[in-house]
């Protein structure tokens, strides 16, 4: 166990350590700014707009089946966020596999036991409004569609920044 425990931290400390030093350039919005609309499939056969969340807390999580960091966020997600929050009418979580259609994300959703929604992002058409490069991300979009929060890469404490901003928001 302390042998994969180690590998696993070698394996991962590039990504975290590229995660802490991300390229601003990188991020198309800030903070403050009127967080991109855009159509997507909230399941195979029903579409939707983002603008149909106006007066909740949004989360949009962008990740990647393959992704490193990603696959140590999106438990916390599930256990800190989602089963804490989901019955909450003031709260949307939108999870994005980004460059990922229904065919993996949602085998990747079941082998994983999420109880969230896995959407696709095929071509990054979400993805794009938002970022040119790096995941996780993490966008918080307040009742009035204004960005309140936006994060790159995975970290203990910057997730807990996270955290914090949520029960404020959603006490």
């Amino acid at each position: 166990m302390k042998k994969l425990t180690y590998l696993l931290l070698v394996l991962l400390a590039p990504f975290y350590i590229k995660a802490q030093q991300v390229d601003t350039a990188s991020t198309l919005i800030k903070v403050g700014d009127a967080a991109p609309v855009f159509d997507f499939n909230i399941s195979k056969d029903q579409k939707v707009n983002l603008s149909d969340y106006k007066g909740k807390i949004v989360m949009i999580n962008f990740f990647a089946t393959w992704c490193p960091p990603c696959a140590l966020e999106l438990p916390r997600v599930q256990k800190d966020i989602w089963d804490k929050y989901k019955n909450n009418p003031k709260f949307a979580l939108l999870i994005f596999g980004r460059d990922e259609g229904w065919d993996v994300v949602l085998p990747f959703k079941d082998k994983n036991k999420y109880t969230f929604a896995m959407l696709p992002d095929v071509g990054k058409k979400i993805y794009s409004l938002y970022a040119k490069e790096y995941i996780p991300r993490n966008v918080l979009i307040d009742e009035n569609g204004k960005v309140i929060y936006e994060s790159t890469g995975y970290s203990e404490d910057e997730f807990n920044v996270l955290l914090k901003l949520l029960a404020k928001k959603l006490k």
